[in-house]
């Protein structure tokens, strides 16, 4: 198969050679959730390096936000933020792998990395909810669902698992700059969402905004639920 062109993607960006008119890629939630995790992760990490506890709690509760948003917008999003048009199989993947891929937004195997990521956080945050730091000052909203023990546990690990997280944003750093140094632009669709696409791709087909209000609401109010202490319904 000769001739074949295919538009490749690492993470959260497509990459673009700079060829033709610039189309639509990522919505502007997308956008957001990148962004705004990538702060609150280093504020995260600040936080709790200078004891402020309450503010690395506060924190966490807007990465669980956030998560639970780009869930939903996973289902109902814009056509590129959407689960069903980038989680692919082990045969989409070898197409990939043998050029015989092309599209917008991630690529099979940016998706993969892309998963990995938000399981991470979401398993960070998970074991923070449950947590109480050593002195008993400070707990996450769950930690009364768990004995003291697992609380303890759950602690360390969520101390250890950071170093976890900490390797994939390198990893997805290091794959920013090799490919920048091979004259794709990774970023910038990122921050504009817009890029560049191989001839016969189509751009992304946006959501509603209305949608994504509601995805937000909905977010805001499972996270204060979770706040609460989880009661039951």
């Amino acid at each position: 198969m000769q001739g074949v062109s295919r538009q490749v993607s690492v993470g959260d960006a497509p990459l673009s050679r700079g060829r033709g008119p610039a189309q639509a890629i990522w919505d502007l939630p997308v956008r957001l959730v990148h962004w705004l995790l990538a702060g609150l992760i280093g504020f995260s990490w600040w936080s709790v390096r200078n004891h402020h506890t309450d503010w690395h709690i506060w924190s966490g509760c807007a990465i669980l936000t956030l998560l639970i948003f780009r869930l939903l917008w996973g289902f109902v999003g814009s056509s590129t933020a959407r689960f069903s048009n980038f989680v692919r199989g082990p045969r989409v993947i070898a197409d990939y792998l043998r050029g015989r891929w092309s599209g917008a937004g991630h690529n099979p195997l940016g998706a993969i990395s892309v998963l990995v990521i938000f399981a991470a956080l979401a398993l960070q945050v998970c074991l923070g909810l449950i947590s109480e730091d050593e002195d008993g000052l400070f707990a996450g909203p769950l930690y009364r669902l768990v004995s003291s023990d697992i609380s303890d546990r759950a602690r360390d690990i969520h101390e250890l698992w950071f170093n976890v997280i900490l390797g994939l944003i390198v990893l997805h750093v290091a794959a920013i700059i090799f490919y920048r140094l091979r004259g794709r632009h990774l970023t910038k669709p990122m921050i504009t969402g817009r890029g560049v696409l191989e001839p016969g791709t189509n751009p992304m087909r946006a959501g509603k905004w209305w949608v994504a209000l509601a995805c937000l609401a909905v977010s805001i109010g499972i996270t204060r639920w979770i706040i609460a202490g989880a009661p039951p319904f």
